[in-house]
């Protein structure tokens, strides 16, 4: 700051410095220094540089001191929120949360989920590669259905594989931490149920549309 000031009233009228030292009650207190040096430096000092320094220069230490105070109590600041934040680690939804949505609901769930921790983690090429596998999982899976039929062993196990695959591939894989905050479960839970309520009641009406239609046939 001080060399800053010295650098403007370098570039000031005698005039306009003198105007600093007998308006210095206007401006900051390092600026009338600075305005007092440059005149000194011309061979014009003020006539009472003698009694307004010292008390200047007081007053500029003090404030000096503050600002250096501030400075510190922000770095402390600083430190001590980033340390916390090692700490703790991110927000993530924990395995046994990803489990249970699977479980509850699907491994579509199960997997968004994980992508969203995914995503916190900006492991861009890992939620790539867990949305083919999503895909892939899905149209396999509809194939084996499709051959096996709904009733099948294959259909009520059919969320364990992406389970598995999920807690054992991903997670140490791509996720890497065991440090990490456990994020809220309730509104993705309110979504996903929302979401299960919707899908059940359109296949009802499918069902009751399609029983209707055979029952008009015969």
């Amino acid at each position: 700051m001080a060399e800053e000031y010295a650098d403007k009233m370098a570039r000031k009228t005698d005039a306009e410095l003198q105007q600093y030292v007998l308006g210095r009650a206007q401006y900051r207190d390092d600026a009338v220094l600075a305005a007092l040096d440059e005149l000194t430096r011309r061979g014009h000092p003020h006539p009472d540089t003698a009694l307004i320094r010292p008390e200047l220069e007081a007053v500029v230490r003090v404030q000096l001191e503050k600002e250096a105070e501030l400075q510190r109590q922000a770095e402390r600041v600083a430190t001590e929120l980033e340390e916390g934040e090692t700490q703790t680690g991110p927000a993530l939804y924990s395995p046994l949360t990803i489990t249970l949505f699977s479980v509850m609901f699907s491994m579509l769930a199960g997997g968004a989920l994980l992508g969203i921790n995914l995503k916190v983690l900006r492991q861009t090429g890992a939620l790539v590669r867990l949305v083919v596998f999503m895909v892939l999982y899905i149209v396999i899976g509809a194939v084996v259905l499709q051959r096996m039929g709904p009733t099948s062993w294959f259909a009520a196990l059919f969320n364990l594989p992406a389970i598995i695959a999920y807690n054992w591939w991903f997670w140490p894989r791509y996720i890497r931490t065991s440090t990490f905050q456990s994020r809220g479960w309730l509104i993705p839970f309110a979504v996903c149920a929302l979401l299960q309520v919707g899908m059940y009641m359109l296949a009802a009406q499918y069902l009751g549309r399609m029983i209707v239609a055979n029952g008009l046939s015969h």
